[in-house]
Parts: C-alpha cells; structure tokens; sequence
C-alpha cells in the first residue's frame, strides 16, 4: 500500500494538497498537524467530501513527535512513497518582536526543522518517491540582495553545513540589527524560503547519488493564496495553489523533468539563479 504524507495538513494550503492527493493519489494520504484536535477536524471536513485521508500528529519542531512518527510509519508501511513538507510560519508584517527573534523562530520552523524532518523521515523514502519542499516566490535567489550572499548560496558545490551555517549568520546578523549591510533582505520568511530552495537541490544531489532508483524532490511557489498566512489577500483559492504541489507529488517513474527543480504555481521550472519569474506572485 502506497502512502503519502503532508505536514502542516490541517489548514491552507496544506489541506488543499491533502484533498487533491485524496482526489488523485493511488494509496493512503496522511493528514498530519501539531494539534491534534485541529488535525482531527480537518479530517472529518475532508470526509465530508467523501474523501478518505488519515490523521496523525506530527510536530515537525519535536524530535519526539518525529520519532513516534517515524517509528509508527516503519511498522504501518515499511516506507514512504510520497512526502509533501509544507509546514511552516510566517511572521505579519504588523508584527511588533524584534527582527532578531522573528529570524530565530522563522528559521527554526521552514528551515532547521524542515531539514531535521527530512533527516529523520528520509530513510523511510521507497524507491520512486516524491519529496516536495513548500518554497514560495519569496523563496528566489532574486530576494537576496548581497552578490557575495547569492555566490554562495547558489554554489553547486552548497553541502548542507553550509547552507545552515549561512542561515546561522542570517539569525546572527538580523540579531546584531547588521544583517540588511550583510547583504540579507529584511524579511526572514523570505530567507527561510530561500534555504528550503538551496536545500532542494543539494537533496536532489544526493538522492542521484542514492542506491534508491528514481528519488526525486522538487522546491514549489504555491502562488498567492487566499490563506491565513496571507491575512487572506491572495486571490488564489486553496486548490489553486496546490496544484503545483500535487502535480509533483504524483511526477511519474522515471520521470526526466523537473528533478530538483524550483517551479512556479503554473508548473513552469523557473531558473532559480537567473529567472525571470512568470510573474511577482
């Protein structure tokens, strides 16, 4: 039995995906959220439409949480065939804490955490899964304005010590108040994103190198959507921004394109260091 996994399931775009590997995903789908009561409704609704997902709790952010998860995954079905990393936060704009602390927490949840998922998670991938890595358009190598910066981060020789130990000096100079004349943008959702990009091609590098036939992982921009995180702004419904999602959820054996890629909301691969975008959503 094929089986496939969401994080951060329970709202947004994320239960938009779940749905849609519901609708088209030829196995079980999880639904999974760090509240449990919040995840167990989101499932019922989803029934509601016929639709047949599962729960379980899963808090990216806790190594216990990931362990129970794993463990429960190995004995249920001996692997892993789909898994969707979308769980994530993003700070408002109005929002009053220090820069510093908003960079620490954003980079703990979309970036630290989600690299910690896929280092407990990935041993569990069957051979022709498929990995995607929520990224956003916020996530392009354009949103980094220091040259140094974006050398390094799009280096194809990037390990992912490197790439931590970068977001490391991120949270160091957005503490220090320094990090915009170091060449960061002054978003920290914008640079988590970025990260979950350069990391998606370093995991592609490593499944071709992997004995597992046809590993692949793809970094997505959902578009705009008409979400929470949005403050409900964007003009995309919840399907429409998971649709590239589930269309690289569902990539066929063997597929040639897109492997570590980074593609837009209309499914276009867009090249991350050059550009152009389809557009600024």
């Amino acid at each position: 039995m094929k089986v496939a996994i969401v994080t951060g399931g329970n709202k947004g775009i994320g239960y938009g995906i779940v749905k849609g590997l519901c609708e088209k995903f030829n196995g079980t789908v999880y639904l999974t959220a760090r509240n449990v009561g919040r995840g167990e409704a989101a499932v019922a609704e989803l029934k509601k439409l016929g639709l047949k997902p599962k729960f379980h709790q899963l808090d990216i952010t806790d190594q216990n949480s990931l362990d129970t998860f794993y463990d429960y995954m190995k004995k249920e079905y001996g692997g892993i065939d789909v898994l969707v990393n979308n769980a994530a936060i993003a700070y408002k704009v109005s929002a009053t804490e220090p820069f510093g602390e908003q960079a620490k927490n954003t980079l703990h949840v979309n970036y630290f955490s989600l690299l910690n998922a896929c280092h407990t998670l990935f041993p569990l991938l069957n051979p022709h899964a498929r990995v995607v890595n929520l990224s956003s358009s916020a996530g392009h190598l354009a949103r980094i304005p220091g040259q140094k910066l974006k050398k390094k981060l799009s280096s194809p020789t990037l390990t992912e010590d490197q790439l931590s130990d970068l977001m490391k000096q991120f949270i160091e100079s957005a503490t220090e108040g320094k990090h915009q004349q170091d060449g960061w943008p002054n978003s920290a959702y914008s640079v988590s994103k970025v990260a979950v990009s350069a990391l998606t091609f370093i995991q592609q590098h490593a499944f071709d190198a992997d004995p597992r036939e046809d590993l692949v992982v793809n970094a997505v921009h959902p578009g705009y959507v008409d979400t929470d995180m949005t403050s409900h702004k964007g003009p995309l419904t919840i399907e429409e921004g998971a649709d590239a999602a589930v269309y690289l959820a569902l990539l066929p054996i063997n597929v040639k394109s897109p492997r570590g890629c980074y593609v837009w909301s209309n499914r276009d691969i867009v090249d991350w260091v050059k550009g152009p975008t389809p557009g600024p959503y």
